[in-house]
């Protein structure tokens, strides 16, 4: 998708890289049309077939280094796989989170025994991965977490309840963030992780899923409430291997959390100006194109122009990280600026769809519904404010 005519930096323009574009978007096309994307919105979750696929064809563990059982790519293919979602409406699948924030914290900071053990399930689909964070009293404020995990003879009893989890209905992989030691504050959090599964078509023992959450936007992607009613965990599932790492652990992962979350929401806005680009040049109002009328042209040079410096700054962004230097402030910045513009032109792209904008069949609406929580996941737009104003 060209609809912005900004070319890609040079480090996305390498064959290698413009091929696998080409290949996800055949992907998509074949195994996520827009007819299955509106059954994934009608079912309120994406087909657990559709995990084992992605495993099959190679997109599950894109950046994880092969020797870990991944494709051996690196995040210039996670950006690929997330624009080309965004770009087709395929963006309720929850792959990205899978790959490019679940997956990260074992091959950053799994020992050896852990990466043998999981890395290759991620990658083939065995395991679908969800993080739970969140909890009905600790929003982005990480250090409130309540869930504890308590040491109990070989390893540990977790208990507490997480919402808003991504994933939440399908994962049988879920990093918990938990409290190892509660007198220590966010030195007593670890990340450990619970396997789900248990006997055959059962749950582990204490482990139970809420409800699917009905939500405003983003209705394909399955989000769930988690409880954890002493559920025993093996020793060796603590992340890293010691106790007291996870605030640290989170802190350096969050960073490529909020990109991932700027480069959907460019992807998202690009399509949302190609649609309305299509819908204003045939619709026809007092005897002439929508296009026509210089109210139009002049809203939809303001929406381009914001979409090419937003994409240029992401595109930034990602050369950042991609040599390593890419710091929290910043990504505080492209997470904040991007979403906030995002739900700006894309509301005046629907405004110019007239009634038709607010009618679930146009696609405007979908992207209008999956935008707001943009702002709100990931860690608010004001804590991402917050975060920024710090390096002042």
């Amino acid at each position: 998708m060209n609809v912005l005519n900004s070319p890609d930096p040079d480090f996305m323009r390498e064959e290698e890289i413009s091929l696998f574009s080409d290949s996800v978007g055949k992907w998509i096309d074949e195994h996520a049309p827009p007819e299955k994307v509106q059954q994934w919105i009608a079912d309120s979750s994406v087909p657990r077939a559709l995990w084992s696929q992605a495993g099959v064809d190679g997109l599950l563990g894109l950046s994880m280094p092969e020797e870990d059982g991944g494709m051996g790519g690196d995040y210039r293919h996670e950006v690929v796989l997330m624009r080309q979602l965004g770009w087709k409406g395929a963006d309720h699948f929850g792959i990205s989170l899978h790959n490019a924030i679940v997956a990260p914290y074992i091959w950053h900071y799994g020992t050896e025994e852990q990466k043998a053990r999981w890395l290759p399930r991620l990658a083939s689909g065995e395991l679908v991965g969800a993080i739970a964070m969140t909890e009905p009293g600790a929003g982005s404020d990480l250090q409130g977490v309540k869930t504890t995990a308590v040491k109990s003879g070989n390893g540990y009893v977790v208990n507490g309840s997480k919402t808003f989890i991504t994933n939440g209905q399908l994962a049988n992989f879920i990093i918990v963030v938990a409290k190892t030691d509660p007198a220590e504050g966010a030195k007593g959090t670890s990340l450990i992780v619970v396997e789900t599964d248990g006997a055959p078509g059962e749950n582990v023992e204490g482990f139970e899923r809420g409800r699917n959450l009905h939500k405003i936007g983003m209705e394909g992607n399955d989000t769930s409430e988690l409880f954890f009613n002493d559920v025993k965990v093996p020793g060796d599932n603590i992340i890293g291997g010691a106790e007291g790492q996870g605030f640290v652990q989170l802190m350096q992962q969050l960073p490529q959390e909020r990109l991932n979350i700027a480069v959907q929401g460019v992807a998202a806005a690009e399509r949302g100006l190609e649609t309305t680009l299509a819908y204003v040049k045939e619709r026809k109002a007092f005897g002439k194109r929508v296009i026509d009328f210089q109210n139009t042209q002049f809203k939809l040079a303001e929406v381009k122009t914001k979409l090419t410096v937003a994409k240029v700054f992401v595109d930034h962004c990602i050369g950042l990280h991609l040599q390593g230097k890419l710091d929290a402030a910043t990504a505080s910045m492209a997470k904040y600026w991007v979403t906030d513009i995002q739900g700006e032109t894309i509301d005046e792209m629907l405004q110019l769809h007239g009634g038709y904008g607010y009618m679930n069949e146009y696609a405007i609406a979908q992207l209008y519904k999956d935008a707001r929580v943009q702002r709100i996941y990931g860690g608010t737009n004001e804590i991402m404010k917050l975060l920024i104003a710090r390096t002042l």
